[in-house]
């Protein structure tokens, strides 16, 4: 029976770490499994422009040893030249597997139900279980006991938060998240992921102050004030979310071993200042290569079990 990814909580607590355990062996040596989609093919269907998920999907599935098509968002178009389910129904045809980078959870949740290949989650708006893989073990690669690490997410309560929260809280890691009020996670989710929480002794704090959201906390992780598709909202967002840019003052209240992550592009002098993402904390461009690495944990658990 196929397997999809369309957000962490598809996964186990052992399946999840187990991809982390196939990460570190990949990334050890990029080559170690460089026929493991030999004579596979894998689409990826974007409707978003994109910098870090096509190269480092491309990059690692031609190291595993596949072939990768790649559907820009003129040429698919899901659902306005053709029906999302047909889209699935053909591609599958075609190929061994689909990594999608769409604008809507629905689209997604579309392609995974009437394709025959596994559908990866590449980013949709309310999850991107690829990048909070990657965070987690970015994570652990500096604190290898994630049992004794809290992790904080200060901005938007948006797909990266969505999933990130749940892989925390599916794998016992403790975290915070600061938003302004109005910008909170997902209520569903938050529930969901609170029950995880409390099935693996973890725990989760939602608050609207920067300041409780990085006391004494291991990692500190930001994302951009606006994404995609809400530039209309620039100016108002830039307004609400004024108290919770990441700087010299909010770090303070860190530990002083703390790390700083950002899943990228990063807007310096909003959401973060120079000083901080380019300072000796960040760890923002180890977190953009474990992309390659995850990912490829990710296909290799999907399509080879």
């Amino acid at each position: 029976m196929k397997r999809d990814l369309i957000d962490v909580k598809d996964l186990t607590k052992e399946e999840i770490l187990h991809i982390l355990e196939l990460t570190s062996k990949l990334k050890k040596d990029r080559f170690s499994m460089n026929t493991a989609l030999k004579n596979k093919s894998v689409g990826l269907v974007f409707q978003k422009p994109s910098n870090r998920t096509r190269v480092s999907f491309e990059v690692g599935i031609t190291q595993l040893g596949g072939h990768c098509v790649y559907l820009s968002p003129s040429e698919i178009n899901l659902g306005v030249r053709e029906t999302t389910e047909d889209v699935a129904r053909t591609l599958s045809r075609y190929l061994d597997a689909i990594v999608a980078r769409v604008n809507s959870n629905r689209d997604v949740m579309a392609l995974a139900q009437n394709a025959s290949v596994p559908v990866i989650n590449g980013l949709c708006d309310m999850y991107h279980p690829c990048q909070a893989l990657t965070d987690v073990f970015s994570v652990m690669e500096k604190f290898p006991k994630l049992k004794d690490v809290t992790v904080s997410y200060i901005g938007d309560g948006n797909n990266v938060c969505h999933s990130l929260l749940m892989c925390c809280a599916k794998i016992g890691v403790d975290i915070k998240i600061a938003t302004p009020a109005g910008y909170e996670p997902n209520v569903n989710v938050i529930m969901q992921a609170k029950a995880f929480a409390k099935q693996n002794g973890s725990d989760i704090v939602i608050t609207h102050s920067p300041i409780e959201g990085v006391k004494d906390v291991d990692v500190i992780y930001s994302d951009v004030w606006v994404s995609m598709g809400q530039e209309v909202e620039t100016q108002q967002r830039i307004r609400d979310f004024a108290n919770f840019q990441i700087n010299k003052e909010l770090v303070k209240h860190a530990k002083p071993g703390y790390v700083f992550m950002h899943c990228l592009p990063a807007h310096r002098g909003q959401e973060v200042t120079g000083e901080i993402i380019d300072g000796g904390h960040s760890i923002v461009f180890d977190q953009a290569e474990n992309r390659l690495h995850t990912q490829k944990a990710i296909l290799v658990f999907l399509m080879k079990g």
